[in-house]
């Protein structure tokens, strides 16, 4: 990270000189930290939620676990981890986001050189999407980073009043009609259907062909989240502008304290508005269960995001966590990987275990899969600066081939 303070908006001189990565001593641990732990909740939920079967049978009544185990590996998930994980991950683009354009501010081209950055990870997202994976989050990132771009330039307050305004949209969003509808009951249970036969017994091009099938008809489901993502990008930025993660005592009450709120709003929250499908309990009525679930999962996300960052803050909390930096630091890396390995675990050109393992049994793999990546990026980044697809971003943005090795 650059030397200056963080909060500043004094403009630097602008030069043509080229500007290049961020070196792994410049790196901060918490940020490494936080995305390589986030990177898990992820995977635990792409596991079980669509490489194991359709994306659309969550939606679906009458889609009862098999056992005891499942059903409570669910509850967990659907709490502690669903949608909170891909919530943090935006958060850290937004941090990353604002570094690069801070660490930018004496290059003349540091506009063009940032929408390279995205217009090279709309690219990548886009091949995941079509070729490898649907779930892909990449290509939202980008069109949310180029919305964000212009937010750089703005004062940290107006920056804050956005991120707040479009979170209040988000949540009154469910209390509306959707902007873009779902695919109805039928046809929902037909593409869960299809998916299952597909999915599970399909060649590779079989599979492509209804990958690119269903797309449009998830495509929904990023409308939603799309406020949020912008929102929590815009967070991110609020965050580094502030000042927030850097290690003084401040920062750390400051971090404990939103720790604390937000763990207790965001789990008391998704609780009210899960209790009655996953525990039975009394629960919020229809109408406030969506917007409690949205509030309480944005909630959550920032108390598991202050209480990491506050931990690694502290000597026992890096030796405790730091394993999860190498992770982090891969974590393009690691995402896509897991898409080409459960795809093959999971789709018919491969194992063809789609539709038929329950959630615990799939969380397993996730988890083998997760450790397997623990140690692979320590090894890696012993020996080199960047995870590969790192390297190749980092390279198309700069247009100069970065040296890979370490020295």
């Amino acid at each position: 990270m650059t030397g200056g303070s963080i909060g500043s908006r004094t403009a630097p001189t602008t030069t043509d000189a080229p500007s290049k990565p961020v070196s792994p001593s410049e790196r901060i641990d918490a940020i490494d930290v936080l995305r390589g732990l986030a990177l898990f909740g992820v995977l635990a939920i792409n596991i079980v939620t669509v490489f194991r079967v359709s994306i659309f049978a969550r939606f679906l009544p009458n889609t009862e676990l098999a056992g005891p185990l499942d059903r409570a590996v669910d509850a967990v998930l659907t709490v502690a981890v669903d949608l909170k994980a891909l919530a943090l991950f935006s958060l850290l683009f937004g941090v990353g986001l604002a570094i690069q354009f801070e660490r930018l501010a004496g290059n003349a081209r540091r506009m063009i050189l940032l929408v390279r950055r995205l217009a090279v990870l709309l690219a990548i997202g886009l091949v995941h999407l079509y070729l490898i994976w649907n779930g892909d989050i990449l290509a939202e990132y980008a069109l949310a980073g180029f919305v964000v771009l212009p937010f750089l330039y703005a004062s940290r307050w107006l920056v804050a009043g956005a991120a707040l305004l479009l979170l209040g949209f988000y949540v009154a969003m469910s209390l509306l009609p959707p902007i873009v509808p779902l695919p109805g009951a039928a046809g929902m249970a037909a593409l869960v259907a299809d998916a299952t036969r597909v999915y599970g017994t399909g060649g590779f091009f079989e599979v492509l062909a209804f990958r690119i099938r269903e797309v449009p008809a998830i495509f929904p489901l990023h409308v939603m989240v799309f406020p949020r993502t912008v929102a929590l990008f815009l967070l991110g930025v609020f965050a580094w502008q502030y000042g927030i993660l850097r290690p003084t005592s401040a920062n750390r009450r400051l971090l404990f304290g939103i720790a604390i709120a937000g763990i207790l709003l965001g789990g008391g929250l998704s609780l009210a508005a899960e209790g009655r499908e996953l525990f039975d309990w009394p629960s919020l009525g229809r109408r406030w269960r969506f917007p409690a679930d949205r509030l309480g999962g944005v909630a959550l996300a920032l108390g598991y995001a202050a209480t990491v960052i506050a931990a690694v803050n502290f000597s026992n909390g890096r030796r405790m966590l730091g394993w999860a930096a190498p992770l982090g630091r891969m974590a393009f890396t690691n995402y896509l990987a897991q898409s080409v390995i459960f795809g093959w675990i999971f789709y018919g050109y491969g194992l063809g275990q789609f539709g038929r393992l329950g959630v615990a049994a799939a969380l397993a793999i996730g988890i083998f899969v997760y450790v397997l990546q623990v140690v692979f990026s320590a090894w890696w980044l012993r020996r080199y600066r960047f995870g590969p697809v790192e390297w190749f971003w980092r390279s198309c943005m700069y247009g100069v081939l970065q040296p890979m090795r370490q020295r």
